[in-house]
């Protein structure tokens, strides 16, 4: 880690970067990008339905899906790893929600509010500022452990999505400054190098990244978030004194729309909907490492397919996912291990549910088959499951598209294994 004048002048240079930096042309909406000057402006229709990916009004939509949360302590001495772990879990069914993402279209102004005891998530991030766009590719690239969904390679290549948009602010004030608050020097990273600072230095920033309404599908869309919250400072061990790093990381995925009124949801016949899923992963099966060390576990992102067949007479529901790895978020005091698998690992998972419009506002499953099965190679991986969720809802004005969250968690004993992520889809 740099002197103080480093830092100085690594922190100035992160914040003094121009708007060109910022992916597009004009001013973007959450659903649209400002057509060229000139243009007449055509009368917006002002229904739900029409209004989420041309929005009018200032809306607020709850999220489907939840939020994985891992806390720990490092530090420069090279021999402990990650110590004192803390992690926690949730995901929300469609009703009972602890994610809110809300836009105005009258100033562009994006608020993610998460805000869940069951996992301790807690974030509140108004994106305010213009220059929070951010992109790939850029002079500035969103924070580290933030997926390049529009860049993906190997195994993953087949699921690139080119409609993802990423927006990065701090917590808290929203005039903090771009892409992150906090005090003291620290040198911000990149999207590969976590966040770095002086004894005494903090950091929070959270990334927002979504599909654009519009693009893919009409009435729901996903979306993900990264947050990662440090504080530097020093330990003592005898007469030595080392860096340390304490860490707070935050990853999630949920789909949010405009859902299908009960009474508009079909009774009769079958539907067939194909689209797309995000996750995010722990997968640690060696937990109880030799002489009781604790191995580390790190962070990583599943993209792929979602397919699913509906029976509205008999009001049943069949999903299918299919989909690759991305490699691991490795922080910087930790080793790797094998305590990861390997990006571009592939995976299918399948699973039912039963609608209950009245009971759930949707439908609401769990996996079958007993695993989720890694394809590593040669390698087959199962994942015993101790328990698993989907919870869904129809979108659109005759339930024309679906989108929802699921969770997978590990069973067997000393394991870190939890799948938590979104899918949607249309017809």
């Amino acid at each position: 880690m740099g002197n103080a004048t480093v830092m100085r002048k690594l922190l100035l240079l992160a914040t003094a970067i121009p708007l060109a930096a910022c992916s597009g042309t004009g001013v973007q909406t959450v659903g649209s990008t400002a057509p060229p000057a000139g243009t007449p402006t055509p009368t917006p229709a002002t229904d739900i339905y029409s209004q989420f990916a041309n929005p009018v009004d200032a809306k607020t939509y709850k999220g489907i899906g939840g939020e994985l949360v891992y806390e720990y302590v490092t530090d420069s001495r090279g021999c402990c790893g990650q110590q004192g772990q803390i992690y926690a879990g949730n995901a929300s069914t469609v009703r009972d929600s602890a994610i809110t993402i809300a836009y105005d279209p009258r100033d562009a102004i994006f608020t993610l509010t998460v805000s869940d005891p069951k996992s301790g998530a807690a974030t509140t991030t108004r994106f305010q500022d213009p220059a929070s766009r951010t992109n790939f590719g850029g002079t500035v690239e969103p924070q580290w452990g933030t997926p390049n969904l529009n860049g993906l390679t190997g195994a993953a290549a087949i699921y690139n999505n080119a409609n993802i948009q990423y927006l990065q602010a701090g917590d808290g004030d929203p005039r903090s400054p771009y892409g992150s608050s906090g005090s003291g020097f620290i040198y911000p990273g990149t999207n590969t190098t976590p966040p770095d600072g002086d004894p005494g230095s903090s950091y929070t920033s959270t990334t927002l990244f979504y599909e654009k309404p519009g693009s893919n599908t009409k009435y729901v869309t996903f979306a993900g978030y990264v947050r990662n919250s440090l504080s530097f400072g020093t330990v003592t061990v005898g007469a030595a004194s080392f860096t340390q790093d304490v860490w707070h990381l935050e990853r999630g995925a949920f789909a949010y729309g405009a859902q299908t009124a009960n009474s508009a949801v079909p009774t009769t016949g079958t539907g067939t909907y194909n689209g797309t899923m995000l996750a995010t992963m722990v997968y640690n099966p060696t937990l109880d490492g030799a002489n009781g060390t604790e191995l580390p576990s790190y962070f990583q992102w599943l993209t792929g397919t979602a397919n699913l067949s509906v029976n509205f007479g008999s009001r049943t529901v069949g999903m299918t996912l299919a989909g690759a790895v991305l490699n691991p978020q490795i922080d910087r005091y930790t080793s790797p291990t094998s305590a990861y698998l390997p990006g571009g690992t592939t995976f299918t998972a399948s699973g039912t549910a039963t609608i209950d419009l009245a009971g759930t506002g949707g439908f609401k499953g769990s996996f079958v088959g007993g695993n989720f099965t890694f394809h590593n190679g040669a390698t087959n991986l199962p994942v015993t499951v101790a328990g698993s969720s989907i919870d869904g809802a129809f979108f659109g004005p005759g339930a024309e598209e679906v989108g929802g969250g699921f969770r997978v968690v590990g069973g067997i004993p000393d394991q870190r294994i939890d799948i938590l992520g979104a899918f949607t889809a249309k017809k």
